[in-house]
């Protein structure tokens, strides 16, 4: 598969999510009965489910996308170069209907284009799709998978490139880039501190860069994975809107 897989046709992608509300209190009534089902199934010890709420984020019913970060690899005089792009911001559905132009726009350009990314198939993608339906959004093509054949669905996940097979394997991108010998993206903030950053300090665009620094992060472990050489960081270039 990877043999048969052009740089330039990959379009790199990761997400940060956060609980649809600062505090557990905010949801509505029905909500907070819907979320309290939902964490008994993961409560530890003496917590609660309003002590667990930041973890809502992760469920797209709970949570919702602040920032999607989409990049590409492009050559300028047979270096490879990347340019990466944010949508981001407190309108969720403005975010998503510009990525979704901009998603159909790069795919349409090829039947060999792939989207990719770092446990995106369990994720990021079912995550977009998921909150696209809630917000009244029509599907982009590459999302809208429902009946298709498995050799259909340009989904390149590195995650599931490691696993081999091994299905019940996990391994986070910040253990690969660092046995990979890539430079870690995790040199700020972790997932587990985006909604404090989101919510207490409304520094979107600090979450941004954490977002875009873990897409060029996912480029250069498939390159790795592809048996070619990592892009130097000076060639990281960020579009911004």
């Amino acid at each position: 598969m990877l043999d048969k897989l052009a740089p330039e046709n990959i379009l790199f992608i990761d997400i940060e999510t956060v609980p649809q509300h600062e505090n557990y209190t905010d949801q509505s009534e029905t909500m907070q009965e819907l979320w309290d089902k939902k964490a008994g199934y993961f409560l530890k010890d003496e917590e609660t489910p309003e002590d667990i709420y930041q973890r809502a984020g992760i469920y797209a019913e709970f949570g919702k996308i602040v920032c999607i970060s989409a990049g590409i690899i492009h050559f300028v005089k047979g270096e490879m170069h990347f340019k990466v792009k944010s949508f981001a911001g407190d309108d969720e559905k403005k975010l998503l209907m510009e990525f979704s132009d901009m998603l159909n726009h790069f795919m349409s350009k090829s039947p060999d284009r792939n989207l990719c990314g770092h446990n995106a198939k369990e994720f990021d993608f079912p995550y977009i799709a998921r909150r696209m339906l809630l917000n009244g959004l029509k599907l982009p093509q590459c999302l809208n998978i429902a009946g298709k054949k498995p050799w259909e669905v340009k989904f390149v996940d590195t995650l599931d490139l490691w696993k081999f097979g091994d299905y019940k394997h996990y391994t986070s991108l910040n253990l690969l880039t660092t046995i990979f010998n890539i430079p870690s993206p995790k040199d700020d903030i972790d997932g587990s501190q985006v909604a404090d950053v989101y919510y207490k300090e409304k520094d979107i665009d600090r979450i941004a860069i954490y977002c875009e620094k873990d897409v060029f992060a996912t480029a250069q472990l498939l390159l790795r994975m592809m048996g070619r050489p990592l892009i130097e960081p000076e060639y990281f270039e960020r579009v911004l809107i």
